[in-house]
């Protein structure tokens, strides 16, 4: 796959990402926490359920999926509600800078022990230094 098409996706997603935090702190002030959960992922499944009609979805090896793969739904909603709930009390870049930390920091812990099915990348010395220098911005804006 082009490499460039790739990072617009990513690009994409990372906006898409943070126009939804905006967008469920705005629901959340207006209807709750499980108000705009529910609208949420009501309006996404409508859409998952008409693509997986419409284009085709391939269901046929479920029982080749590990059980905790199948907590994704689940922590989509940990996600959601906790993007809605943390926006508008942190302000879009506090609760994302957090979120963000955390997904990083999650992220090199299962590489380096290679939790989940994941390759194997240790956390070597500029890892770690890497980790450091954004721990240092993540205090620096939330300060």
């Amino acid at each position: 796959m082009n490499t460039l098409f790739l990072i617009g996706l990513a690009v994409l997603g990372g906006v898409a990402v943070t126009l939804q935090g905006q967008f469920m702190g705005i629901m959340e002030q207006n209807l709750g926490t499980k108000g705009s959960v529910f609208i949420t992922y009501a309006s996404g499944g409508l859409i998952a359920v008409l693509f997986a009609l419409l284009r085709g979805a391939n269901l046929e090896n479920w029982r080749k999926v590990p059980w905790y793969a199948f907590s994704a739904g689940i922590l989509g909603l940990i996600i959601v509600g906790t993007i809605g709930y943390v926006v508008p009390r942190l302000g879009v870049a506090g609760g994302f800078i957090l979120i963000v930390a955390s997904q990083f920091l999650l992220a090199a812990l299962i590489d380096h022990f290679g939790w989940f099915q994941a390759s194997l990348r240790p956390l070597d010395l500029p890892r770690l230094m890497g980790f450091g220098l954004m721990m240092l911005g993540v205090w620096l804006v939330v300060k």
